[in-house]
């Protein structure tokens, strides 16, 4: 007697697939987790670079787990208090978004012609 086999697909997450992709990052998480990820390879605490800057280390976590959309001056000054120039932080997070968009199929936008 032969034997069937049967595949059975197995979902990893039902509930996600039901509703579809996961939206992209937004830009301030990218930037988030750039600056997180540079100030615990330096060892170097909230309460630190936060007093460098001159911002409350509260402020610098919500600014590392993206829930405040930092402007153009904080963004220099975090960077600057970790020895960081502002374009690596935006090759950085540009690498990751692009990273994003390949594992999840997503296109980048194209640019319209004028």
């Amino acid at each position: 007697m032969e034997a069937q086999h049967r595949l059975t697909l197995v979902r990893a997450d039902p509930e996600r697939e039901a509703t579809g992709p996961e939206p992209a990052p937004l830009v301030r998480e990218l930037y988030g987790r750039v600056l997180r990820e540079e100030r615990r390879d330096q060892d170097r605490s909230l309460e630190d670079v936060a007093a460098e800057v001159g911002m409350s280390k509260q402020y610098l976590s919500e600014i590392e787990r993206g829930k405040k959309e930092p402007s153009s001056e904080i963004l220099r000054a975090v960077c600057g208090a970790l020895g960081m120039p502002v374009e690596h932080l935006l090759f950085r997070s540009g690498r990751r978004l692009g990273a994003v968009n390949r594992n999840t199929g997503r296109r980048a936008p194209t640019m319209l012609a004028a």
